[in-house]
């Protein structure tokens, strides 16, 4: 029913996207101001970060949203710097949006914003002013790429991800773009994530599905346990695929919300694996669990864990630091019904029965640790719901990259 297909934010029908160096990142081979628009008006929602300090550019977005009632039509965007904690933060912001207005023909309320990047450091507006028509001469239906490497910062992959559906015959397009590689901690949207979509959906109806999705794929990732400042997810629908308009609850909202969970809970994946130094992909499922809450509060616990973290980097079967951290998750369940396995692509090993230790082969043990994505399984034996968490494991280059992260 949903078919993997190429094309990240320009996946779906209308949507153009670019990107390129201006300057504010010194390596010319790396984008660092990106661009996507919509052919037409966009039905929009947006999540934002949960931290107190919030970047400018969320300010101005949440602003814009509010006097469009909820449309919008283009979204740009940089990176290097985060334009967060400076008092001419706001005034950056709307001359962002500003600038790609008047190269667009739009009114700058149209227009969203985000960056990322250095907390604290003033945002040059002049390479972005310099290089702004250029970029939205260059708008391309296959600019996905060039937008996506655009908002890296010290990711080593770009990420995106885009798939086909049909909502009352008539065939919808739904991908996204991400970035995020440290500072990435629930709960909120985790990182610059944007979403587009051909489909036909109201702005309340988008936002009652992004919410709910947030609480099971982004909320659930976990790099380091930093919130940054400038998280925000932005979900466009532009309803080019012609589909009768979904403004409530039913079948077409439900096929809509698969495929919205689908390229949401594979970007999640995607940022936990390219989690700064990272070397393996972990995933913690929590099944037979009383409630959603308690399933997510477990995994949860367990993917933040940093000693836990610093286990699978050292392919270390310990397995008292998985139930460590169930303990001290704040739900309510028995410990000492709680069952534990490691899985990977080379078997599964039950370490743990009824809270208790079990013996298991070291050497098969370190075989199944080895690979690049450990899966780690807890059943709560109290209950039939589930959930999962993602993360990665805490490795020396961590250190090494966020120790001159400014330069």
């Amino acid at each position: 029913m949903y078919k993997i297909i190429d094309g990240g934010v320009c996946a779906a029908a209308g949507y153009k996207a670019n990107g390129l160096n201006c300057g504010l990142n010194q390596d010319k081979n790396k984008n660092d101001l990106g661009l996507y628009v919509s052919d037409v008006p966009a039905e929009t929602a947006a999540v934002y970060t949960t931290n107190k300090v919030k970047g400018a550019p969320i300010h101005v977005t949440k602003a814009h949203l509010a006097a469009s009632k909820g449309k919008s039509r283009a979204v740009i965007m940089n990176s290097k710097n985060a334009n967060t904690c400076n008092a001419d933060g706001i005034d950056k912001a709307e001359q962002m949006c500003s600038l790609a207005a008047n190269s667009l023909g739009l009114n700058a309320k149209d227009v969203l914003v985000a960056s990322t990047g250095v907390i604290g450091q003033i945002l040059p507006i002049e390479p972005i002013a310099e290089h702004i028509d250029e970029l939205a001469a260059g708008l391309a239906y296959d600019g996905n790429e060039a937008a996506a490497t655009a908002i890296m910062t010290t990711d080593t992959v770009k990420k995106e991800y885009a798939v086909e559906f049909e909502i009352g015959g008539k065939t919808c397009r739904l991908g996204g773009m991400a970035k995020g590689s440290g500072m990435i901690h629930p709960n909120m949207a985790t990182t610059l994530n944007f979403i587009t979509t051909d489909a036909a959906v109201t702005s309340e109806m988008l936002q009652k599905a992004l919410s709910s999705i947030v609480k099971i794929t982004y909320n659930c990732l976990s790099v380091d346990g930093d919130t940054s400042t400038n998280d925000m997810i932005i979900l466009q629908a532009n309803g080019l695929a012609g589909n009768e308009m979904i403004d409530g609850e039913g079948e077409s909202y439900d096929i809509f919300a698969k495929a919205l969970y689908i390229v949401m809970s594979e970007l999640t994946k995607m940022l936990a694996r390219d989690g700064e130094g990272a070397t393996k992909l972990l995933e913690c499922s929590v099944s037979s669990a009383s409630d959603l809450d308690t399933a997510i509060t477990v995994a949860k616990s367990v993917i933040c864990s940093p000693l836990l973290k610093c286990a699978m980097f050292g392919e270390d079967a310990n397995w008292g630091r998985v139930l460590c951290a169930v303990g001290y998750a704040e739900a309510d369940f028995d410990i000492n019904k709680v069952d534990v396995d490691f899985e990977s692509e080379y078997g599964v090993l039950p370490v743990c029965r009824n809270g208790a230790g079990v013996e298991f082969s070291e050497e098969t043990a370190k075989k199944i640790l080895s690979s690049d994505e450990i899966h780690i399984n807890i059943l709560l034996n109290s209950g039939a719901a589930e959930a999962k968490a993602w993360g990665c494991d805490l490795t020396y280059d961590y250190v090494k990259i966020n120790g001159d992260y400014r330069s």
